[in-house]
């Protein structure tokens, strides 16, 4: 039976992963320091469901030993684990390094160092791109748009690192990429956008769209950086899981590409002034909001181009953003106790 190590496998995307795989009768052990917010109960939602099938080592990808020893048996190692706010990498970039940049060095040398030449997926981010100051904006009522990109940015859009967590995702996004050419080892390299779903434990910094229905729903007060006009590509998780299943299938022909895995043109929304009056409705009441400076790095824009994916690996999101909305809305209100 094949070997499935997930990293950071009780965090938002590992443990919906690590379910659907251990759901079709998959051995999986997920790695996880469970840190994070939420991990924990994650943990305990994957152990309720799948009972002893559910194996966990609770450990840091800053480790190598560690790590190299839970890789020793994998066929495929699925790389979640991270540090993943902006702001957080400002205040205390020297963790933000170690978790995201060593971490990533030491998955990379466990996997090579097996001498199973498993499969490497890796979740890098749309941070890399920078803050994309040079590319054309225009500005419209409630939204941001690309000037001159209808379809959004390509792979082919340079490198540009802006904040130490571009930085150190971008570090090792591209020591994921350079393990195929130099080392064969079949990687592939998720440049992921805006991700939303299920068991999203978002805060303040990081999964905005997730926080701010959190926060709607209890009662938290909402802090909006910029003007609320900022647009995102949106991609709700089983979508993302489908892509993942679809580079885990055709790996012979993948290795070693780099893709833009996000909602597209069809799938963006402007992070308050388009988002509000949706979750208004939802919600039957108007949302008491306060505003903030811009934040260091944020795209005014971020709209992928998926074209690449949709090609290559036969993938394209099928969760629209206001169907997607309503099922992370309805499963937080079914599930309030977890934020209470």
């Amino acid at each position: 039976m094949k070997t499935n190590l997930v990293t950071g496998g009780c965090g938002f995307i590992g443990c919906n992963w690590v379910d659907r795989l251990l759901a079709r009768g998959e051995r999986v052990i997920a790695f996880d320091d469970l840190s994070r917010r939420g991990a924990e109960k994650n943990a305990a939602w994957l152990r309720a469901r799948h009972s002893a099938k559910f194996e966990l080592i609770r450990a840091d990808v800053r480790d190598a030993r560690a790590v190299a020893d839970a890789a020793r048996a994998a066929d495929a190692i699925y790389h979640f684990a991270a540090q993943v706010a902006v702001t957080t990498s400002v205040t205390d970039p020297r963790t933000d390094f170690e978790i995201n940049a060593l971490g990533t060095f030491n998955v990379l040398e466990a996997a090579r160092a097996s001498g199973r030449h498993p499969i490497v997926l890796f979740a890098s981010t749309n941070k890399v791109y920078g803050a994309m100051d040079d590319v054309a904006i225009v500005e419209h009522a409630t939204r941001y748009a690309y000037r001159d990109l209808p379809n959004g940015f390509s792979e082919e859009r340079p490198l540009d690192f802006h904040s130490p967590y571009g930085v150190s995702k971008g570090c090792a996004d591209q020591y994921t990429r350079d393990y195929f050419r130099i080392y064969g080892l079949p990687t592939v390299v998720f440049r992921q956008s805006a991700i939303y779903g299920y068991r999203q434990f978002g805060v303040e910094d990081q999964g905005w769209l997730a926080w701010f229905i959190i926060a709607a729903v209890t009662g938290k007060p909402i802090a909006i950086y910029g003007d609320g006009k900022q647009v995102r590509d949106m991609l709700f998780i089983d979508d993302l899981l489908d892509a993942y299943d679809a580079a885990t299938a055709r790996i012979e022909r993948v290795a070693g590409q780099v893709y833009n895995i996000g909602g597209g043109a069809r799938n963006t929304i402007s992070v308050w002034t388009e988002f509000a009056p949706m979750l208004e409705k939802l919600l039957g009441r108007k949302i008491p909001v306060t505003y903030g400076d811009w934040r260091p790095g944020d795209q005014r824009v971020c709209v992928y181009d998926i074209s690449k994916a949709k090609r290559e690996l036969d993938w394209e999101p099928k969760i629209g953003v206001a169907e997607g909305v309503e099922k992370l809305y309805r499963w937080v209100v079914e599930n309030r106790n977890l934020f209470e």
